[in-house]
C-alpha cells in the first residue's frame, strides 16, 4: 500500500478543495500532517474558530495518522475541548507530536496520550502538571522536548520516569516551578543518551543516567550541574553557561568530543575532569576565560594528553601580557588535520601563533582562519590586518598541501 507524505496542512487544504482523488487519498493514505500558522499566512487572517473548523475537518478525513504537527504560535486561543477531540482521535495511532497550542483552559496533553505509542513528543508553551507515571505512562517514548512549559521540578523527574525507553531529552526556557527556598532538579534515567539544556536557572541540576553519550548545555545559569554516569559520554558541548562548581569527571573516560566557548573556567580544575579522555577526536576552546592563567596552558598539554586528536580549535587570547595557549614543548599533535584558530583582538603575533601551531601538525589537511573585524577601524589596525594577510601568504606558499579558509565577522 502506498503512504503518502505531505509536508504541510496547507497543500492537503489547497489539493483537497479542488480534486476528489486527492480527498481520497489523504483519507486513506496520509500518514503525516502539519499545521504551522507560520507556514501560511492565511492561517493568521482566519479566526480562531474558523481556524479550528479547518483543522478539525482536515483531521478528521484522515485514518492511521502518525504524525502529527500542530504549531500555531500567532493564530490565538483555541478551545480546549476542540484540540481534545483532535488528540482523541489520532492517538492511537500517532508516532510524532509536535505540539505548541494555546488554550483555555489547559490541555493536559499526558493523561490524553499516556499509555499509547507515541516514539516523538514535542510540546511548547504549555503547563505540565500532576504527573502520574503509572497512568500517564509513555512506554514507547524515545524523544521527548520541552519548550517554555511550566512545570515543577517533581513531575519532570516523574515524568522521565514514565517514559522507560527515552533516549532523547531537549529541554528549552523552561519555567520550573519549586516549593522550597533552593531551585534544586534531580534527574534519572537509565536509557537516556542525549540531552540539550538551554536558558535554564537552577541552583542545583543533578542529571545520572547510565547510557549517556551527548550533553550539551546552552545559555544556563547554573550553581551546581553534576552528572553521574558510567563513562559513556562521548560528546560535551557547553556555550555561554555560568556555573560555579562543574562535575562530569566520572562519564569522561570515553569522550570524543569536547566544546567549549564563551566561558570561564578553572583551568586546573577542567583538565582533571577531561585529562583522562585519551580518545578525544576534537577539541574546541573558544572565547574561554580562564580565572588561574597563570597555572599554564600550552600546547605540549593538549599533544600528550590527547594523542587521538585530530580537529582543535583555539581562539588566540593575549592578556596582561600573557598568551593563552602558549607554545611551550615540542611535542606535536600528529594526528590533527583540521584546526581552527581565530582572534578576538588581533596583534603582531597573531601570525607568529598560526606559524608556530601549523608546525607543530605536520599532518594538516585543513585551516581555518576565523577573525573579528569592526566597522570602524584605526590606520594601526588596518595595518595590523594588512601584514597578517601578508604573513599568511607568504606562510602558506611553505604549506601548499593545507586547505586554507577565512571567515571573518
Amino acid at each position: 500500500m502506498c503512504c503518502l507524505l505531505i509536508s504541510s496542512a496547507r497543500d492537503v487544504v489547497i489539493a483537497s478543495a479542488t480534486c476528489r482523488k486527492w480527498r481520497e487519498a489523504y483519507r486513506k493514505h496520509l500518514h503525516t500532517l502539519a499545521f504551522n500558522s507560520n507556514d501560511w499566512p492565511a492561517y493568521c487572517d482566519i479566526s480562531p474558530i474558523l481556524l479550528e473548523i479547518l483543522i478539525t475537518r482536515t483531521i478528521f478525513q484522515t485514518t492511521g495518522l502518525q504524525g502529527l504537527s500542530i504549531l500555531m504560535d500567532d493564530a490565538g486561543e483555541f478551545t480546549a475541548s476542540t484540540v481534545i477531540a483532535w488528540l482523541m482521535y489520532t492517538r492511537e495511532t500517532l508516532r510524532r507530536l509536535f505540539y505548541n497550542v494555546p488554550t483555555s483552559p489547559n490541555v493536559n496533553i499526558l493523561a490524553i496520550c499516556g499509555r499509547q505509542k507515541l516514539e516523538i513528543l514535542a510540546v511548547a508553551h504549555n503547563s505540565i502538571t500532576g504527573v502520574e507515571p503509572n497512568f500517564q505512562r509513555f512506554p514507547c517514548l524515545k524523544s521527548l522536548s520541552l519548550s517554555h512549559v511550566c512545570i515543577s521540578a517533581l513531575d519532570l523527574s516523574l515524568l522521565l520516569t514514565a517514559c522507560p525507553k527515552l533516549e532523547s531529552l531537549e529541554l528549552v526556557d523552561p519555567e520550573i516551578a519549586i516549593s522550597d527556598a533552593q531551585v534544586t532538579v534531580e534527574l534519572s534515567s537509565p536509557t537516556l543518551k542525549s540531552i540539550y539544556v538551554e536558558a535554564i536557572s537552577l541552583d542545583k541540576f543533578i542529571l545520572e543516567t547510565d547510557s549517556i553519550e551527548r550533553l550539551h548545555l546552552r545559555d544556563c545559569a547554573l550553581e551546581v550541574f553534576e552528572l553521574i554516569g558510567k563513562g559513556t559520554l562521548k560528546y560535551f558541548k557547553i556555550d555561554d553557561v555560568s556555573v560555579i562548581h562543574l562535575d562530569i569527571a566520572e562519564t569522561v573516560d570515553n569522550l570524543e568530543v569536547v566544546d567549549v566557548s564563551s566561558f570561564t573556567i578553572i583551568w586546573t580544575r577542567f583538565y582533571q575532569m577531561i585529562s583522562r579522555s585519551s580518545k578525544l577526536r576534537k577539541l574546541r576552546l573558544w572565547d574561554v576565560t580562564f580565572d588561574d592563567y597563570d597555572e599554564g596552558i600550552d600546547l605540549e598539554t593538549i599533544a600528550v594528553c590527547f594523542p587521538q586528536l585530530k580537529h582543535l580549535s583555539l581562539c588566540y587570547e593575549l592578556r596582561d601580557g600573557l598568551m593563552h595557549y602558549g607554545l611551550q614543548g615540542s611535542s606535536n599533535l600528529e594526528n590533527v588535520t583540521v584546526l581552527e584558530l581565530g582572534w578576538t583582538v588581533i596583534n603582531d603575533f597573531f601570525s607568529h601563533w598560526v606559524e608556530e601551531l601549523l608546525k607543530r601538525c605536520p599532518n594538516l589537511k585543513k585551516l581555518i582562519i576565523f577573525g573579528v573585524i569592526s566597522e570602524a577601524k584605526s590606520h594601526e589596525e588596518c595595518q595590523i590586518l594588512a601584514k597578517f594577510t601578508s604573513s599568511i601568504v607568504r606562510l602558506m606558499r611553505k604549506y601548499m598541501h593545507v586547505e586554507v579558509q577565512f571567515e571573518y565577522e
